[in-house]
């Protein structure tokens, strides 16, 4: 594996999953992989687990590592083709990718959609572009559409809290002040078409996700029939594809509560976080012993981990 941008770039999904396993058992066991190399992590987009977890990792691997926040360490950067660059951006991307690829052995991108182009936001431009011009590996830390590091540890998490080989995993759409991005979503399910798990899709209608990362996956607009005999409840806002970066409901009445949880087989209760309580979900929910949003959490660091480790691996 050279770059990491999909579930796409996994050679064998049990396999990765038994490497992040492994790495849980003993954190700095390859530390021999990253003697004397190093990780930048380019951020266009805040990051609280991303960043930390990422850079955990890589250093878990004996890498050194140096974080970029772009908007505020740094020229602002154009990302357009052919443009005139008489604004306020005085360094262009397809000067500043291939000099960070100069400078590290691996370069880490967090580049959020921007809900002004739709087709502009899935073709994925800025993290496309460090991929054709870096010159070293590339691992998404969250694009405009898919955010693999995030659905790495959640497959990890049910993996580990699981209580039978086929469980029902449910991902509910929850209500939200601002418009989200589709990346965890689409992500998620993504993921999650590569196993064998039950997997319901609940949210109101106009909030269907692209039909690329849906494919055949059951869609249920009743929530309360989603939630039933559920195992594990994923809770997350995205805003709509189809009418694109807009919010169509900020109905109160999809919050994941005690009473929905109570639907569901003793479901466990996961969140990428941050999670806006009371919003999204409940304090009855989120502060209960079913809920496993630390613990998927501290998986982003083991996965990222994983991660670093096959790239080392296949790139000596």
């Amino acid at each position: 594996m050279r770059n990491f941008t999909s579930v796409k770039d996994i050679p064998d999904l049990k396999k990765v999953v038994d490497a992040a396993f492994e790495i849980k058992k003993d954190r700095f066991a390859f530390q021999h992989l990253g003697k004397n190399k190093t990780m930048v992590l380019i951020f266009f987009n805040p990051s609280l687990r991303t960043r930390l977890s990422t850079q955990k990792a890589a250093m878990n691997l004996g890498m050194n590592t140096m974080v970029m926040n772009v908007s505020e360490d740094g020229w602002q950067l154009e990302s357009e083709l052919g443009v005139v660059m008489d604004g306020d951006k005085p360094e262009h991307l397809l000067e500043a990718i291939p000099v960070i690829g100069k400078y590290c052995d691996v370069i880490g991108v967090r580049s959020f959609a921007k809900f002004q182009n739709r087709d502009d936001d899935y073709s994925e431009k800025i993290l496309s572009q460090f991929i054709d011009y870096a010159g070293v590996p590339v691992v998404s830390m969250e694009g405009a559409t898919r955010h693999p590091l995030q659905s790495y540890a959640d497959l990890v998490t049910i993996e580990e809290f699981k209580k039978k080989e086929r469980p029902k995993v449910v991902l509910t759409w929850a209500p939200h002040p601002r418009a989200l991005p589709q990346a965890v979503p689409n992500s998620f399910v993504e993921w999650m078409r590569e196993t064998d798990y039950e997997l319901v899709v609940t949210h109101p209608e106009g909030y269907e996700l692209a039909p690329e990362f849906m494919g055949d996956v059951k869609v249920e607009y009743d929530q309360k029939k989603a939630f039933e005999g559920a195992d594990f409840i994923y809770a997350k806002n995205w805003a709509s594809y189809s009418s694109y970066g807009q919010i169509l409901s900020k109905d109160f009445g999809w919050t994941v509560n005690e009473e929905k949880m109570a639907l569901t087989n003793d479901a466990r209760f996961m969140h990428c976080l941050p999670v806006r309580r009371n919003v999204i979900v409940a304090d009855g929910v989120l502060d209960s012993p079913s809920s496993i949003v630390v613990e998927q959490a501290a998986n982003r660091e083991i996965t990222a981990q994983a991660v670093l480790k096959m790239i080392l691996e296949n790139n000596r």
